[in-house]
């Protein structure tokens, strides 16, 4: 079906994103797999192609439009590509709200410029070794000391975190105040006492660095409060929405990319002296993953079309983010499945994207959680 929630304007940015990746990205990811992390140049290049802070002020750097048809454009391109390292995504969508949500002006000259540049790479730290999706878990505490933040405690899956050079941690700033005594304290690199541990080795995604990060008596200056004292929960509730927005943008591009990679083996590769494709159960296998990406597209285009008009809600948020992830893990498994051998092989594009995928429907919220967000709603 022919996709009508783009215009020319969308269209020639996508050029630009493909040509940013040819030139930019791809020559080097290889490397950066074997490294375990991004070059810093390629952030530097990002900025100077114009895709970071694609929603920030045109007066700190940045693109200036509030329109999430771009970034589903990047995160399409980045996932077709194959190039999830490079997390711009998470810098754009997921930190940039808080930035310019809820940033004082001085906060926001001292901090947007490099966010848009690249000079400044950021991460948000929320999960800790005990604490997941259950934010009254959170031990890490931030204690007034008068005329600054006394920062205590540890983050771990923190995306971002070797490379980050600001980190929007969540702590708890009231003992007893449980989800709601929680506060968002930005941590800047160099900061005495705030070291990083492993960069963590993961099945998938292995160029993206992905950190624990440890907080020993940090001395944070009052003034990187971001947002209200303890009002990390709304301010954290008020975002997910477009995060998992951008997962799931992400995880219908795989699906579709995934079919049409096996869909052209499928014509390619013969057994039993003909092409796969001319069995009846691999064409079934396709008509059926060739239906639920056309579904699931319709719907997402409608979520991605909602939400740049600012009117998608969180319960839909929800239901498009647990649909597209299952999609995209059940999708890859069964293209593996329909490359045999070579589908175990890590030179195949199915192979790599079997396990850059599967974190899909986990973080940002598990399948699980999202269900009960969706649940509650209908339920209350």
């Amino acid at each position: 079906m022919q996709r009508q929630i783009f215009t020319e304007e969308h269209d020639a940015f996508r050029e630009t994103v493909r040509a940013f990746l040819a030139k930019e990205v791809l020559p080097y990811y290889e490397q950066w797999e074997q490294d375990g992390i991004v070059s810093r140049d390629a952030w530097l290049a990002a900025g100077r192609a114009g895709l970071l802070g694609l929603a920030v002020p045109e007066e700190y750097g940045g693109g200036g439009s509030t329109d999430f048809r771009y970034s589903a454009v990047l995160a399409e391109e980045f996932t077709r590509a194959g190039a999830p390292g490079l997390a711009i995504g998470l810098h754009n969508d997921i930190i940039g709200p808080y930035l310019t949500g809820l940033a004082t002006d001085e906060q926001k000259r001292r901090w947007l410029p490099g966010f848009c540049s690249g000079e400044t790479i950021t991460a948000i730290a929320m999960t800790e070794p005990g604490a997941g999706s259950d934010l009254q878990a959170i031990r890490t505490t931030a204690e007034d000391k008068g005329d600054h933040w006394l920062l205590n405690g540890s983050k771990t899956f923190i995306s971002n975190g070797i490379l980050a050079d600001l980190v929007i941690v969540v702590a708890k700033t009231t003992p007893d105040g449980g989800a709601k005594g929680l506060s968002l304290i930005v941590v800047e690199r160099g900061a005495e006492g705030f070291e990083r541990g492993r960069n963590l080795d993961k099945i998938g995604q292995k160029s993206q660095d992905t950190a624990e990060l440890f907080f020993n008596d940090v001395r944070v200056p009052k003034e990187n409060l971001l947002g209200e004292l303890d009002g990390a929960f709304i301010h954290l509730m008020t975002n997910l929405a477009q995060e998992r927005m951008g997962i799931a943008v992400a995880a219908i591009a795989a699906a579709e990319h995934l079919l049409e990679i096996t869909t052209q083996y499928v014509k390619e590769r013969e057994a039993f002296g003909r092409p796969l494709a001319k069995l009846q159960h691999i064409r079934f296998e396709i008509a059926e993953m060739a239906t639920e990406c056309a579904v699931t597209r319709t719907f997402l285009d409608r979520c991605i079309v909602d939400h740049s008009d600012g009117v998608l809600d969180a319960v839909h948020a929800s239901m498009a983010k647990w649909w597209a992830t299952e999609l995209q893990k059940r999708t890859a498994d069964r293209c593996l499945q329909l490359h045999g051998g070579y589908g175990y092989m890590s030179e195949y594009k199915v192979a790599k994207a079997f396990t850059d995928g599967r974190i899909q429907t986990i973080y940002g919220g598990t399948t699980e959680i999202m269900k009960e967000i969706i649940g509650r709603s209908l339920l209350a």
